[in-house]
Parts: C-alpha cells; sequence; structure tokens
C-alpha cells in the first residue's frame, strides 16, 4: 500500500526506517555514505528539541512545544554540529518552529534546510 501525505510525498523505506518522502530517503542515503567516508560522525534521526515547556494558564494546561528535525550530524572538518531539514514544502508552523529553534539553538548548531 502506497501512502502519501497531504503535500503528495510518497513514504520510503529505507534500512528499516520508514522516511517521509523519497526526498528525505536520498538524503538519509548520501548522509551515510558520508558517515562512512568519515566526512562527519554521529548521524541520528529525528532528533528533538524542546522549544517551550509546559504550562499552565487559567486553569488550563498548554502541551510543551518540540521540533522535531530530520538529521543530526557532527561535521569532522569543521567541527561544528549540524541540524538538517529536508523540506519539500515549508508549513507555517514549521516556519515558527524554525524561528523559535534557531533563537534557543542556534549558537550551538548550523541549521541547514535541504
Amino acid at each position: 500500500m502506497i501512502m502519501r501525505s497531504k503535500y503528495k510525498a510518497k513514504k520510503t523505506l529505507v534500512d528499516g526506517v520508514v522516511f517521509d518522502s523519497k526526498k528525505e530517503a536520498a538524503r538519509y542515503q548520501e548522509l551515510k555514505l558520508l558517515e562512512k567516508a568519515g566526512v562527519i560522525k554521529d548521524l541520528s534521526l529525528q532528533p528533538n528539541f524542546l522549544l517551550q515547556d509546559k504550562f499552565k494558564y487559567r486553569g488550563k494546561i498548554h502541551r510543551k512545544i518540540e521540533y522535531i528535525a530530520d538529521f543530526q550530524y557532527y561535521v569532522v572538518k569543521d567541527k561544528k554540529w549540524v541540524i538538517e531539514d529536508v523540506k519539500g514544502f515549508k508549513t507555517d508552523v514549521y516556519k515558527l518552529k524554525k524561528k523559535l529553534f534557531l533563537k534557543k539553538y542556534g549558537k550551538d548548531y548550523d541549521f541547514v534546510e535541504s
């Protein structure tokens, strides 16, 4: 069964991992080759970052806000951490979370969109 998202992305299986799109799966394969070659290290999938804690306002609990990127890795030559997101379509929610991420974590990570 082929599953498509509302943005027409086709879920793709690589190395036992289901990716949201063919583009994301292809980028994963590229990053795996870079890791094997020693260009990057510590590749991880879907790293999770807390943007705002949950809170209570007038008796109502508001859920925490998190940003889940597609990839995180360390670039050996540049000695820096990278957060990468593969996007075909940038939603308003994504744009807002990206801004919050950059404000909170931008000094610690390079942010790459592909």
